[in-house]
């Protein structure tokens, strides 16, 4: 599977990479093998929690002006979904 990357607003989209507007693009063209491009829109909240549900989905590539927050979320879905480890483990011990 691809890295995960995320970039600005005004960054252009490599022409390989295919350019989803819907979940429903972003599964197919994902299950196809594709790298999978979304630009996210709304809040900064919004765009937090599509950037969760895309990247769960298969998107790989990311464009918005909140990098930090977006980033965070994709890392999370991805260690969610098994595709890399988490960035931390704690073990309770009661």
């Amino acid at each position: 599977m691809a890295a995960v990357l995320v970039i600005g607003p005004d960054e252009p989209l490599d022409p390989s990479w295919t350019e989803a507007r819907s979940t429903a693009e972003v599964e197919r063209e994902a299950a196809a093998g594709r790298t999978v491009a979304v630009t996210l829109a709304g809040d900064e909240t919004a765009q937090i929690a599509a950037a969760a549900v895309y990247a769960w989905l298969g998107a790989r590539v990311f464009r918005t002006p909140h990098v930090t927050g977006v980033r965070q979320a994709v890392d999370m879905a991805d260690s969610l979904s098994g595709r890399r480890p988490p960035a931390l483990t704690r073990r309770g011990l009661a």
